[in-house]
């Protein structure tokens, strides 16, 4: 009779549940998904739930495989040289290799005042606080975005687009993911919408107050909102646990997302680091490196080498409230090109990426080992060779 292996995985959002649902190729495999919420969260509607117009929740029956145990509960420890995790609920989970999915959450305070008045929406929880603070405060009450990212541009649309006096501040340039000319169109879609943009070398936050921001440049703007879309964090398990991590928490890993201490972990998602070069913080990245994640634990089950993470980029999107998005076709790198879907094509486009990052789960857990995604053998290699070089 077969022993079997036993895989825990700690996090169950896109990476988490990806690679749950792919070890199921394996028979002899039990996994056990570890997470603090009954629910999956589809991060990709955090925005719409602040707007009210999704509840960025789906039943993990719908995207587990059935075999898959859920645990509910928040991994406190992981104890490496036992093989074991403290649960805060629940005690201690035993395991024969364990996949790091923590994903991120809400960056910790970075600026006077930002922890005790601004709303970060990083999370579910914290875009649920968000859209009961909105609820509650006029519409015609002033509101802050801080962040001209992906996050910032989505959430101050959304808003505008209720009606609401937005400005949001950008740093250095809104959009900054989107080429120069999409750039453009997504400026003239928040300001057909009413967002003041403030962008600008002098264009950051230096301090949040109950009713108003001040800016680098000395000014004082309104604000009785102020939300903080200006960037990510992640859990500091690994860093807790002893496990080696970059500066920012993340687990270090090899190029098979092997962690550099233990063979027996892999991580997968925002929290992991291959190579200290660290992807960007995505979905449609964290659902790849948990398939990934995935197949190098059943490549070392079977005897065989795993193979390096190989990723590629076909493009990144972002809504501009209910009726026009912008789909960005990007390079294999990552990097965007001029090519472009805006308006209501790139609104349909954008729903279509968000339906198929649960979708592609879902597919997972009916046919494990389905999910394929487009390679890139040049950039990441090269990333790579200039930074041993440089370090030479």
């Amino acid at each position: 009779m077969n022993k079997h292996i036993d895989v825990v995985i700690l996090g169950g959002g896109y990476a988490g549940v990806m690679a749950a649902n792919r070890l199921m190729k394996h028979d002899d495999v039990r996994v056990t998904v570890v997470n603090p919420r009954a629910v999956f969260v589809p991060r990709l509607r955090l925005h719409q739930l602040v707007g009210g117009t999704h509840d960025a929740t789906c039943e993990f029956e719908e995207v587990l495989a059935d075999d898959v145990r859920l645990v509910v509960d928040t991994a406190t420890r992981i104890n490496a040289a036992e093989a074991t995790v403290t649960l805060t609920d629940t005690g201690t989970i035993g395991y024969d290799y364990l996949v790091y999915a923590v994903g991120s959450g809400n960056a910790g305070p970075q600026v006077p005042g930002a922890a005790e008045f601004a709303y970060p929406m990083a999370t579910w929880e914290s875009g649920r606080r968000l859209r009961s603070a909105l609820h509650e405060t006029p519409t015609a009450a002033a509101v802050t975005v801080v962040g001209g990212g992906p996050t910032g541009v989505e959430v101050a649309a959304e808003l505008a687009e209720q009606g609401r006096t937005v400005t949001m501040i950008c740093g250095r340039v809104v959009a900054p993911h989107l080429h120069a000319t999409s750039r453009r169109t997504a400026r003239k879609y928040l300001t057909g919408l009413g967002v003041t943009i403030v962008e600008g070398a002098d264009a950051t936050v230096t301090a949040v107050h109950r009713d108003s921001v001040e800016l680098r440049d000395g000014r004082t703007l309104p604000s009785r909102i102020t939300v903080w879309a200006a960037g990510f964090g992640v859990p500091d398990l690994a860093t807790r646990s002893g496990l080696r991590t970059d500066s920012a928490g993340r687990l270090v890993t090899d190029e098979t997302l092997t962690s550099v201490d233990d063979a027996r972990i892999v991580a997968a998602g925002d929290s992991a680091t291959p190579s200290d070069l660290p992807f960007r913080m995505g979905a449609y990245i964290a659902g790849c490196l948990g398939a990934h994640a995935a197949d190098t634990l059943l490549d070392r089950i079977a005897g065989r080498r795993p193979s390096p993470i190989n990723l590629g980029f076909p493009a990144i999107c972002s809504s501009f409230g209910r009726n026009a998005g912008i789909f960005q076709i990007t390079r294999k790198d990552d990097t965007p090109t001029k090519l472009y879907f805006p308006g209501f094509l790139g609104t349909k486009l954008k729903e279509a990426s968000c339906q198929a990052s649960v979708k592609h789960l879902v597919t997972e857990a009916a046919k494990p080992g389905s999910h394929h995604w487009p390679k890139d053998d040049k950039h990441r290699p090269a990333l790579l060779r200039a930074n041993r070089n440089a370090t030479m």
